[in-house]
C-alpha cells in the first residue's frame, strides 16, 4: 500500500489526528502534506508508506479555500476559537469589499500569525503567544492567484462573508482575512474555512474517516500525483536506477519505474547529469 489517500477532514480535529487514526487503520506509515487547522475542513492529503518521500512536493503545491469571514471582531487566533481582542461595528458595502477584494490578487509579503508552528529560534511562534512572549514575527512571500465574493450579508452590525480563494504555498488564510479587514480599516476573523483542492486532488474525491475505516476509498500512485514523466526500463537500466548510478540528462525530472510498474526512483538533473534525488525501490518488490 503506496500512494496519497485524499482525506475530506472533518472540523474539530488536528492533521496529526487523521494521519494517526489511518495509520492505525490501515497498519501504515504515513504522513500528510500540509496542516489544516482543527477548525478547518476539507482536502488534506494524506502519503501512505513509500508516498512519505514525496510529501514535501505535494506541500508545495497550490491550495484552494473557501473562508467566513467576520469584519468587526478580532481575536488573538484570527479565527473564531480564539480570545476576543477587539469588536466594532463594521458595516461595509458589497462594491467596498469586492474592490478589497480584487486588489489582494497579486504577490505579497504576508505576516505570520503569532498563533502557527513556524519556528523562531527553535521555539514555536504559538508558544510566544501561550508564555506572553514578545517575538518579531517573520513576513513570507505569498501569492494569490485568485479570489471572489461568494457570500455576502450584514448582520448584528456586523459584515459577514464567504470567499473563495486560490493560494500559494505558505499562504495563512487566517492572515489574508487579517489583511482584507486591515485595508478595509476595520477588524477581522476566520469562522469557517474548507479546503476545496490542493493542486489535482479535489474534494469531491476525498474520502471521510468512516469511509477509510469501512475500506471503502482509493489510493492514489506515485506517479499519478506527481506531474513529471514516467519512464519504464528494462532490467539493464533498473539496476542502474536502484545503485542509485548516473545517468543521460535526457529530463529536468523523471519518474522510472520497472515492467512491472514497480516505481523505482526519481531523478533530476543536476550539473548536467541525471542523478537520484528520491530511491523508492524496495527489494521486497523483487521477491514476490
Amino acid at each position: 500500500m503506496n500512494g496519497i489517500i485524499i482525506v475530506n477532514k472533518e472540523a474539530g480535529l488536528t492533521s496529526r489526528e487523521v494521519v494517526e487514526v489511518i495509520e492505525k487503520q490501515l497498519h501504515v506509515k504515513a504522513g500528510h502534506t500540509g496542516t489544516l487547522d482543527p477548525i478547518a475542513k476539507g482536502v488534506l492529503a494524506v502519503c501512505v508508506n513509500k508516498a512519505t518521500k514525496i510529501s514535501r512536493d505535494l506541500t508545495s503545491i497550490d491550495k484552494e479555500y473557501e473562508a467566513k469571514i467576520i469584519l468587526g471582531l478580532e481575536t488573538d487566533t484570527l479565527d473564531i476559537t480564539g480570545r476576543v481582542l477587539k469588536e466594532e461595528k463594521s458595516i461595509i458595502s458589497k462594491d467596498q469589499i469586492e474592490e478589497a477584494l480584487s486588489k489582494f490578487k497579486t504577490t505579497y509579503n504576508q505576516e505570520v500569525p503569532i498563533y502557527s508552528a513556524v519556528k523562531i529560534k527553535g521555539k514555536k511562534l504559538y508558544e510566544y503567544a501561550r508564555n506572553n512572549e514578545e517575538v518579531e514575527l517573520p513576513k513570507r512571500e505569498v501569492t494569490i492567484y485568485d479570489i471572489k465574493l461568494i457570500n455576502y450579508e450584514v448582520k448584528d452590525n456586523k459584515t459577514i462573508l464567504k470567499i473563495y480563494t486560490k493560494v500559494s504555498k505558505g499562504t495563512y488564510i487566517r492572515g489574508l482575512i487579517r489583511d482584507i479587514a486591515h485595508s478595509l480599516n476595520t477588524v477581522g476573523t476566520m469562522s469557517g474555512l474548507t479546503r476545496t483542492a490542493q493542486g489535482k486532488f479535489k474534494i469531491e474525491d476525498a474520502y471521510t474517516l468512516e469511509d477509510i475505516k469501512n475500506n471503502k476509498f482509493n489510493i492514489i500512485s506515485i506517479k499519478d500525483a506527481l506531474d513529471i514523466p514516467v519512464v519504464e526500463v528494462d532490467d539493464d537500466l533498473k539496476f542502474k536506477i536502484i545503485h542509485a548510478q548516473k545517468l543521460n540528462p535526457d529530463y529536468e525530472k523523471v519518474l522510472f519505474v520497472d515492467k512491472d510498474n514497480n516505481e523505482l526512483a526519481i531523478y533530476h538533473k543536476e550539473n548536467n547529469e541525471l542523478r537520484v534525488w528520491k530511491m523508492l525501490y524496495n527489494h521486497m518488490e523483487d521477491s514476490k
